[in-house]
């Protein structure tokens, strides 16, 4: 074979095996980029910060997280801040500097700011007008101007006790209910749900004759046996942490006891576990529904909508509860038609 024969078939194999290492080659680089997005997509989701106003263990508080969670989990890292505000006030403001240096640390794409005090205590002197970082509030009771709502990087949820649709459903229970009475522990959330009686009493289908803001258990019981004897159905609101006659703060469980003995009539409130504690009723806002709308809220802003495209909403959802124990130990016989789509329960031992 001479020289240039072999140099042409020489040319000839190289020519052939340079199409198969560019293949090869490009196919390393199009997996080296799909890795390299991959990567960047998996180590880059959006950050959401959830301050939460009250205990970990709290029923509300568990229920908002498990909707929050079950929406955000796999396009954000999400972490919780619980201020305890409830059993610890003297520690509030230390704890909402501690969620404030979270944030900071964190750096998140997006905050969730779960009832009253986690706005007053952390929001409004932390965040609010103040950084570029989309809020949304849920589960607040005051009205949202109290805090200067809506602002540039805030919006949510109002959080409101179903009065109107619970006197209804009490004069489906009991016909004869015609004044009704309040009572709560004094304090903000107290004031706010007093404002609102006040501003929608007119539209109820019952009388309301007073809204007593005690400040201790005995005057809560004294207030309560009061309103007996004006009242055929009292509300009965959150006592968490009223002082007892030794001065100690109290559970909700254990006032609920002791208030509804003290009146011995039908009772209502508004959330869940008053109700296992053994209050006649309520119409129930279960968290989830709260930080499900919160949620997504959030994720909007955090994807490009402007918070100002937001508008602060308010749940209109409720689901009917009844404590069977109650109803028996009061000798209530609600016709049929009144249980349909009524949760049923009993009190806890």
């Amino acid at each position: 074979m001479s020289l240039s024969e072999y140099l042409q078939q020489k040319n000839e194999k190289e020519n052939a095996v340079f199409p198969k290492k560019l293949c090869y080659f490009t196919g390393i680089f199009a997996f080296c980029i799909y890795g390299l997005f991959f990567q960047m997509a998996q180590a880059a989701p959006f950050r959401v910060l959830v301050v939460m106003s009250y205990e970990e263990k709290f029923l509300w508080n568990r229920e908002i997280r498990q909707s929050i969670d079950s929406l955000l989990t796999g396009t954000c890292e999400i972490r919780y801040f619980y201020m305890n505000t409830q059993l610890n006030q003297d520690d509030s403001e230390q704890k909402a500097q501690e969620a404030y240096m979270l944030y900071q640390k964190f750096q998140p794409d997006g905050v969730i700011a779960v009832d009253d005090n986690a706005q007053s205590m952390f929001v409004v002197p932390y965040l609010r007008n103040k950084v570029r970082t989309p809020v949304m509030f849920c589960g607040v009771r005051a009205e949202p101007e109290t805090y200067e709502y809506p602002a540039s990087n805030v919006s949510g949820i109002l959080r409101r006790p179903h009065f109107n649709r619970s006197i209804i459903f009490a004069q489906q229970l009991i016909p004869s209910v015609r004044a009704i009475g309040f009572i709560m522990r004094d304090g903000h959330q107290a004031m706010t749900l007093r404002n609102q009686v006040l501003s929608e009493s007119d539209t109820y289908p019952a009388k309301s004759v007073a809204f007593k803001m005690p400040k201790t258990l005995r005057e809560a019981v004294a207030m309560t046996k009061t309103l007996r004897k004006q009242c055929d159905l009292l509300f009965i609101g959150n006592f968490n942490g009223i002082p007892g006659d030794d001065g100690k703060p109290l559970a909700q469980k254990q006032v609920v006891k002791i208030l509804v003995k003290a009146f011995d009539k039908p009772t209502f409130g508004s959330r869940l576990a008053d109700i296992t504690y053994g209050i006649l009723f309520a119409i129930v806002e279960r968290g989830q529904v709260q930080g499900r709308m919160a949620a997504k809220m959030l994720l909007k802003a955090m994807q490009g909508t402007s918070v100002s495209k937001i508008p602060v909403t308010r749940s209109r959802r409720g689901e009917r509860v009844l404590n069977v124990t109650a109803m028996k130990a009061l000798g209530v016989i609600p016709q049929p038609e009144a249980l349909l789509g009524t949760e049923l329960v009993k009190t806890e031992e």
